[in-house]
C-alpha cells in the first residue's frame, strides 16, 4: 500500500482511509497515462494476492491454536491473541528450562541494561536482546490491555498506576515484562489467567 500511495503522490493524488483501497485507486488513476495505469494496477493485483495469502495463513493459525492447549491458555489473558500466544510459545520453546519466571523478561530483552563499576550502579534502557518479534507482540498486548480491554484486572490497575507515576512508554514496557513472566508461569503451572 505504501508503494502505491507513494507513486500516486508523484501525480498529486492522495488517498484517505484504507477502506476500499483498490476501488479508490482505480478511480483516481483514470486520467493518468496507460503505462502508469498498468504499473499501478499490477501492484494492486500483487497486493490483493498478498492479502489473500495472509487471510489463508490467519485461518490456519486459528485452526492450529484451537488444537493447542497452551495457546488457548495464554489467550485467556486480555489483549493476547492467536499470533501473540503462538509467537510467545515458539520463542520460549520449553518453559521448564527457566528455573525462575522472572528471568523470562531478560530472555526477551525487556529488562533494563545495567552498568556497574566500583561505586557506580546505573540502569539504562531495556537491553532488546532476544526475539524482537515476540518483544514487539508483548508490547502490543500490553498496550491493548491498558487501552482497549474494558474488564478490570490487577495487572491493568498496576499498569495504569505506573503510567501516572512513570509515563506511558515505561508503563507499556513494564506491563510487557510482567506479561512475559505471567505467561511463563501459566505455561509451567498449566493455569489460566487470573483477573484478581
Amino acid at each position: 500500500m505504501g508503494t502505491i500511495r507513494g507513486l500516486l503522490k508523484m501525480y498529486g493524488i492522495t488517498l484517505g482511509s484504507q477502506a476500499l483501497f483498490a476501488t479508490k485507486v482505480k478511480e483516481k488513476i483514470k486520467g493518468l497515462s496507460k503505462e502508469v495505469k498498468v504499473s499501478i494496477e499490477s501492484l494492486l493485483s500483487t497486493l490483493a494476492s498478498i492479502e489473500k495469502s495472509i487471510d489463508v495463513l490467519d485461518k490456519e493459525m486459528v485452526i492450529l491454536s484451537k488444537g493447542d492447549e497452551d495457546c488457548q491458555r495464554l489467550m485467556t489473558i486480555p489483549g493476547v491473541g492467536v499470533v501473540t500466544a503462538m509467537t510467545y510459545k515458539a520463542a520460549l520453546d520449553t518453559p521448564e528450562r527457566f528455573e525462575d519466571s522472572s528471568s523470562v523478561g531478560a530472555y526477551f530483552g525487556i529488562t533494563p541494561r545495567q552498568y556497574a563499576s566500583g561505586e557506580v550502579n546505573r540502569h539504562g534502557s531495556i537491553s532488546k536482546m532476544g526475539a524482537k518479534e515476540c518483544r514487539t507482540l508483548l508490547y502490543e498486548a500490553a498496550h491493548a490491555l491498558l487501552t482497549r480491554v474494558k474488564k478490570e484486572s490487577k495487572l491493568k490497575k498496576w499498569g495504569l498506576k505506573l503510567m501516572k507515576k512513570k509515563g506511558w512508554k515505561k508503563a507499556i514496557v513494564a506491563v510487557a515484562r510482567k506479561l512475559a513472566v505471567i505467561m511463563h508461569r501459566m505455561l509451567v503451572d498449566k493455569t489460566e489467567f487470573r483477573f484478581s
